[in-house]
């Protein structure tokens, strides 16, 4: 062979060589690539979905939309990668799956983990207390301010008296089933659920002790729950509301009038009054124990369970009239008679002129 053909053979095959060397490298370059990106995908998977050091909530609504959805939880966490969230919950069919709720996003929750949850519908329990209600119309407000449904709902289903006659209620009687507490329930809870809910706990609390108790008294509960309710209104004072009860039970059983000035307020609708005046007894409602002999057709206000107890086991004794002391110290003077109910209405009355008060 001559030396020119060995030259281009030998120059032949360095340069496959040396593209088969390129090829490598270039396959070995993909690869690396393939492998970093694969890691980088596998750790952003595996890090927190957000922004955030403490658990945020999102909601979602009959009429929320999976855009909607994403831009609430970007508002609530800052997504560290808003456009891998939006591929993943998609290819997981996120958008068809959306289910209403209240959902926790914690600050150490994967994007995973997120899309897993809203997808299956794990919502959080809400916490809502029920405390110082008077009316039904704040009951119903403080309960559709923290839930999903409109307060319509409520207000007119408990305004429904075939519905209220089936719980065993009627329509002012009703929200004596929400007895004070703090209960759980799920954000999109509906009104009938919800009411369903409250006669499950309400028959839990009334035991057969405590109808035992209510019977042997001679009252039913919703009338335990009535004195209940007038003696919170009395007195904050706890260690009284035990002896306060006993005195409207010793009216009862006497026919007298139970003559509780908070009756009057909530006859009248004002709740901001300090003195009662002649006037506002003749205040013509049945729930004027002033006007009207016995209870009121139903509570004034909710009454706490403890109070609901005190009532239960009232004290025994004599006393027939009662009156605010005259050092406003939030505790009453105590009279079985009605001379002695004059000298402490006197003093009280005479501290009230001294101070100013109308």
């Amino acid at each position: 062979m001559k030396e020119k053909d060995i030259r281009n053979t030998v120059n032949s095959t360095h340069r496959r060589k040396r593209g088969l060397r390129l090829l490598l490298y270039i396959f070995v370059l993909l690869f690396l690539f393939v492998v970093a990106g694969g890691i980088w995908f596998w750790i952003t998977l595996n890090k927190p979905v957000g922004k955030i050091s403490e658990t945020e909530y999102v909601y979602i609504r009959p009429e929320t939309s999976f855009d909607e959805l994403k831009k609430s939880i970007n508002d609530k966490i800052i997504l560290r990668h808003p456009r891998i969230f939006s591929l993943l919950a998609k290819r997981l069919e996120l958008p068809l799956y959306m289910k209403t709720g209240r959902y926790a996003i914690d600050p150490d929750m994967t994007v995973m983990q997120l899309i897993n949850t809203l997808r299956s519908g794990r919502q959080a329990p809400l916490k809502i207390t029920i405390n110082n209600i008077r009316t039904q119309e704040q009951l119903v407000s403080r309960l559709s301010e923290k839930l999903m449904f409109d307060s319509v709902q409520l207000a007119t289903l408990l305004a429904d008296p075939r519905y209220c006659d089936s719980l065993g209620f009627t329509t002012e009687t009703v929200r004596t089933l929400f007895i004070p507490d703090t209960y759980e329930f799920f954000w999109d809870v509906t009104p009938r659920q919800l009411i369903s809910t409250m006669k499950k706990y309400y028959s839990r609390f009334w035991s057969a002790g405590r109808l035992e108790k209510a019977q042997s008294i001679g009252l039913t509960p919703l009338e335990i729950i009535t004195i209940a309710s007038i003696v919170e209104e009395e007195s904050a004072k706890q260690d009284e509301h035990a002896r306060i009860a006993g005195l409207y039970v010793n009216r009862l059983k006497k026919g007298m009038k139970l003559q509780a000035d908070p009756t009057v307020k909530y006859a009248l609708g004002d709740f901001t009054l300090t003195r009662i005046l002649h006037e506002h007894l003749q205040t013509p409602s049945p729930y004027n124990t002033y006007y009207n002999v016995g209870l009121p057709p139903a509570p004034i206000r909710l009454p706490q369970k403890s109070t609901i107890d005190k009532v239960l086991d009232y004290e025994r004794h004599e006393y027939l009239f009662m009156c605010a002391k005259e050092d406003f110290s939030g505790y009453h003077n105590f009279a079985a008679t009605f001379a002695q109910h004059r000298v402490n209405a006197v003093k009280y009355q005479q501290e009230l002129n001294r101070r100013k008060i109308k």
